[in-house]
């Protein structure tokens, strides 16, 4: 099994990761869940719990698999569209499958996530994590300004004005064709 992770972004807020599991790549469509790179469905998804720190608490199956897609699809909804009744109600149908239990240990007061069906985990860790963000700075979620792409991030930047997933890659050839256009015209 491929151990390298194929995304051009990782490491994001759970809830965004999740969305970046949908990216181009050279000009198409790729799905680290659609059985590509020499992976098949469940090992992407076995990849994504590694790299989202979820692996430890959840299993890489087809109905955890079939739950995370659902999720998936409700906070692209949702993300593109803050205001559409119906994709919040899609992450309120994620949400339904989980719920936090306030705890007390020696360290204090905790809190601890419950669920009636262990295959909705990380989907609903991934929706609960939408929620977190959008209590803190929803403004700062956002898509990369690259027409070509479709990554989403959480702008961490002192003054909030990040525009791209990767300075490397889409905000690079930003700059590059913005200096072509110059040089150009001159």
């Amino acid at each position: 099994m491929t151990t390298v992770d194929p995304r051009p972004l990782t490491g994001e807020p759970v809830a965004l990761d999740l969305l970046n599991t949908r990216w181009i790549r050279e000009g198409e469509p790729a799905d680290l869940f659609a059985g590509a790179f020499g992976l098949t469905r469940v090992e992407g998804l076995a990849l994504w719990l590694e790299s989202a720190g979820l692996a430890g608490r959840f299993r890489a199956d087809a109905p955890t698999l079939i739950h995370l897609l659902t999720a998936r699809e409700a906070l692209a909804r949702a993300v593109a569209d803050p205001a559409d009744e119906s994709a919040r109600a899609l992450v309120d149908a994620v949400l339904e499958h989980g719920r936090i239990r306030p705890t007390l240990s020696a360290e204090g007061p905790g809190e601890r996530a419950e669920f009636d069906d262990r295959t909705w985990g990380p989907a609903w860790t991934a929706a609960r994590n939408y929620l977190e963000l959008l209590g803190g700075a929803p403004e700062r979620i956002r898509k990369c300004a690259s027409e070509a792409c479709v990554l989403h991030f959480h702008d961490t930047s002192r003054n909030g004005t990040r525009r791209w997933c990767s300075m490397a890659a889409c905000g690079n050839r930003a700059k590059a064709s913005r200096h072509y256009a110059r040089t150009r015209e001159r």
